[in-house]
């Protein structure tokens, strides 16, 4: 059972101070349309693997985890639900591969893959060339994703799926000639450490570096490009690569720029000083009130149109469902003594 803390701070009171901008009016689907996009984005092949090897480094105890580092996409896990983020981090519930995801893996191993050729030979056959020996790749790495077309025996949906990443494939010639581009990096680990001693990681898609020695960085999207007005909560992924790079280097990236495949669109936003340290700030509230949930064990569900996609409504109290025993050693926090603390 895990401890109450009625009248105590509650862990996304303590989140309000990272002054996450209200969700902007507009057409529900829309929202819920780019939301489920961009976390099908999110969790690419390289970040999954680099978030499991985080896991090792995070024990407390035999099986349960306790956070110990921040990425993107759990960054806006927590954001878009706490509870959701216990889930992932610490109780780590499977859940199932989605064909939007896996097909986001496969668009972005074959992007990757394709700057291993000769300028000249990086051209549209090659790169769909390229599909096929990246999804065999993908199933041997992660046999979970050949349950997506078990129910396929005469291999119909497959065909249309991988014809789908092939479009997508060919999209992105309209959007960048590769043949004039030679990234530093690719599918780039970067991970740092604040003065807080909150670690930051992550998996960047590609760094560009100019003769002048400026940087961009690139990130594949496979999904749609948001409205204008949900256009901040994309970036929110760039600007936090953009702060490791940063902290890392002592360089501040001159560009950031989304890549759009699904609607053929790029987004691009040239940061400042004044927007990471901005960021830093979020992230630092956002890393309170994590560590305030894990050491009490109160992690609130919070509902949205999002919730019909998540694997764990068995496990959510909101959809009548009992979240597992909780896993780690939790502590009582006090209600405030009347009188005292003004």
């Amino acid at each position: 059972m895990e401890t109450s803390t009625e009248g105590a701070p509650r862990p996304d009171s303590v989140l309000a101070a990272a002054e996450e901008p209200p969700v902007p009016a507009g057409p529900a689907e829309s929202a819920v349309e780019t939301a489920v996009e961009t976390a099908a984005d999110a969790r690419t092949m390289a970040e999954a693997a680099a978030e499991t090897a985080a896991v090792s480094d995070l024990v407390t105890g035999t099986t349960a985890i306790a956070p110990a580092s921040l990425s993107p996409s759990r960054a806006s896990d927590f954001m878009q639900c706490p509870l959701l983020y216990r889930f992932r981090v610490i109780d780590r519930l499977p859940e199932k591969p989605s064909e939007a995801a896996t097909r986001g893996t496969l668009v972005h191993a074959v992007l990757e893959r394709l700057f291993d050729a000769p300028a000249a030979e990086r051209t549209p056959p090659r790169a769909k060339s390229l599909i096929p020996g990246q999804w065999d790749r993908l199933r041997e790495t992660r046999p979970e994703v050949v349950e997506l077309f078990a129910d396929d025996p005469q291999g119909e949906r497959l065909a249309r799926w991988l014809g789908e990443a092939e479009q997508l494939v060919e999209r992105w010639f309209t959007l960048e000639d590769p043949s004039r581009l030679e990234p530093a990096e690719r599918e780039l680990f970067v991970e740092t450490e604040l003065e807080s001693g909150l670690r930051l990681r992550g998996i960047i898609d590609r760094v560009d570096v100019a003769p002048t020695g400026e940087v961009r960085i690139v990130d594949y999207k496979t999904g749609k490009a948001p409205r204008p007005e949900y256009s901040e909560g994309a970036l929110f992924q760039m600007k936090f690569y953009a702060l490791v790079v940063w902290r890392l280097k002592n360089v501040i990236p001159r560009r950031l720029q989304l890549v759009y495949l699904g609607s053929g669109q790029v987004l691009t936003y040239d940061p400042v000083l004044a927007d990471l340290e901005r960021v830093e700030r979020k992230l630092l509230a956002l890393w309170e009130a994590i560590r305030l949930a894990t050491e009490t064990g109160d992690w609130r569900p919070r509902p949205t149109k999002l919730c019909g996609w998540c694997d764990h409504q068995a496990h959510c109290p909101e959809f009548g469902g009992t979240p597992p025993p909780y896993p780690l050693p939790v502590r009582a926090v006090q209600p405030p003594v009347p009188g005292e603390g003004g």
